[in-house]
């Protein structure tokens, strides 16, 4: 297994992964300087008819920050970023954020619901990277055949849509085949855990939910707060919010007036993204976190957090060896 040149030098091997509006600027930019991947949705990035469109403002901000730092700091160089892509039907605004993400040369493309060819031809169009995610082997094996680079494996207990494997049984089937780059999600919030998923066979570790709970996160108070007081037991997995099943806060399930454990089903026919998130505004209280946040106590500067990381991971290779 080898990594692309573009992540060869990471400080850590994480992906900080794209979060639905708590990612943007701010929080890719300190995760990078912090020398992991950071990472944010092109769809978060919104602007209201007739002004400027944020997406090209927002990457070229990134870009001149992390040029900045690069040439202060020539012997400690930021990681690189990414952009996801939701690649579903609905998302009228995909051509035009693949264009704007053609011109300013994006290093790392994260795509999600769906594989699709010409987003990855677009992709490598400027040298970029992509990453699909999946839930199982059957999609993994679609998005290489499709022209993916890599893979996300979304396992059980990840934050957002989720899936229900064992990250063991994940990756262990997709090793049966596929010996490029692969990151694992699911629950993944100490430097142990990084050195876990490694072993288990992932490349990189895909890390999100604790990351809410950082200065740099645009997330309400209220909702960093409930992160550092919850843990796996307040994790609810559903499919009523966005049509597929993805994990959810119990608590603010329940300050929006519903039962957690009463629930109804969706199906994935009720997605769509041509307002730029499938979540209807009914449910913009009802906060997604996977089961790893239970390590997370305290709300803090994203560098803080991935320091904690970098000595946990090299305290667990340590103790192993």
């Amino acid at each position: 297994m080898s990594l692309p040149p573009i992540l060869s030098r990471l400080r850590l091997p994480v992906i900080g992964s794209p979060m639905f509006i708590v990612s943007g600027p701010d929080l890719v930019i300190a995760q990078c300087k912090a020398g992991i991947v950071g990472s944010f949705p092109a769809l978060n990035a919104r602007e209201k008819d007739g002004e400027p469109i944020q997406l090209d403002a927002w990457l070229t901000r990134i870009t001149e920050e992390l040029d900045r730092h690069n040439q202060a700091n020539p012997d400690n160089p930021a990681a690189p970023f990414a952009v996801n892509q939701i690649v579903h039907r609905s998302n009228a605004r995909l051509e035009r954020d693949l264009e704007i993400c053609v011109r300013h040369k994006v290093p790392l493309w994260i795509t999600s619901l769906g594989a699709r060819p010409e987003v990855n031809e677009a992709a490598h169009s400027v040298g970029g990277v992509v990453f699909h995610d999946i839930i199982n082997n059957t999609f993994a094996r679609k998005a290489i055949e499709k022209g993916a680079d890599g893979l996300i494996a979304v396992a059980a207990g990840a934050g957002g849509h989720a899936g229900m494997q064992s990250p063991f049984a994940l990756l262990q089937e997709i090793r049966g085949w596929f010996d490029g780059p692969v990151a694992l999600s699911g629950a993944i919030a100490t430097g142990r855990a990084i050195l876990a998923a490694r072993a288990a066979g992932a490349d990189l570790a895909y890390i999100g939910s604790p990351f809410i709970a950082t200065e740099e996160a645009n997330a309400q108070p209220e909702y960093k707060q409930m992160i550092c007081d919850s843990g796996a037991e307040d994790i609810v997995y559903s499919s009523l919010f966005t049509g597929v099943h993805g994990n959810y806060l119990k608590q603010s399930i329940r300050n929006s007036g519903l039962d957690p454990d009463q629930l109804e089903h969706a199906d994935a026919s009720s997605m769509n993204f041509g307002q730029g998130s499938s979540k209807p505004k009914a449910w913009s209280s009802i906060w997604g976190a996977g089961q790893g946040i239970g390590a997370i106590s305290e709300v803090r500067p994203a560098r803080a957090f991935i320091d904690q990381l970098g000595e946990e991971y090299a305290a667990a290779r340590s103790a192993l060896a």
